[in-house]
């Protein structure tokens, strides 16, 4: 069965017109997955870096009397969390996407290997491989769930802690990565998706 393509997403980095297109064959590609995967991970490897930059352009915006409410760092840090958590999304959309790829490749290449019981032994030999195969690159998909996990709760320390290095206040950033309200958004997008359903539409305008 042929999956829908996920669609085009904007890379946060390095190049902010970089765009992809993800269907079922880079979910097969676990080479370019991978590839793609860390590509919208270097926003999460600079933190410190993005909220410094983002903090010396709200420094020249409250110069010219540009800036909102609240300090120059809490606005900084609001628009780095934010541009954080959306990244998260975009990621989870796609592994979720593709593990729900790779569950109905191997569950076809299953019912084919049972189906071939007792059939040429060539066939049963090469049946049982693509089996093997699908089997593998599920598990390699879902430990990717495993591995945004903890990818996330590395980028929440570094905000919590790039955030407290401004001020003595305990409580600097509007939102703190620990608060609950931003742990259950967190492991609400962890959760899968129903297969073929919502995946154009939760991006509000990204996929294309």
């Amino acid at each position: 069965m042929t999956s829908p393509p996920l669609g085009s997403l904007a890379i946060q980095a390095p190049v902010p017109t970089l765009t992809v297109h993800v269907d079922a064959s880079t979910c097969h590609n676990i080479s370019l997955f991978k590839d793609l995967m860390k590509e919208y991970r270097k926003l999460d490897d600079s933190i410190t870096m993005r909220l410094n930059r983002t903090i010396a352009q709200y420094r020249d915006m409250d110069r010219a009397g540009l800036t909102g409410k609240g300090t120059v760092e809490d606005q900084a840090c609001l628009q780095v969390w934010r541009e954080l958590v959306a990244n998260w999304n975009r990621r989870t959309r796609i592994i979720n996407y593709c593990v729900d790829v790779l569950d109905t490749s191997y569950e076809e290449t299953k019912r084919l290997a049972d189906e071939a019981d007792g059939a040429d032994p060539r066939v049963r030999r090469k049946t049982l491989a693509e089996s093997y195969s699908a089997d593998i690159k599920r598990r390699q998909l879902l430990n990717e769930r495993t591995v945004e996990g903890i990818v996330r709760e590395r980028s929440a320390n570094g905000m919590k802690l790039a955030s407290l290095a401004f001020s003595s206040r305990l409580y600097h950033c509007p939102i703190q990565p620990f608060e609950p309200g931003a742990n259950t958004l967190s492991r609400r997008a962890m959760t899968p998706m129903p297969s073929g359903r919502g995946l154009a539409t939760e991006a509000q305008g990204q996929l294309g």
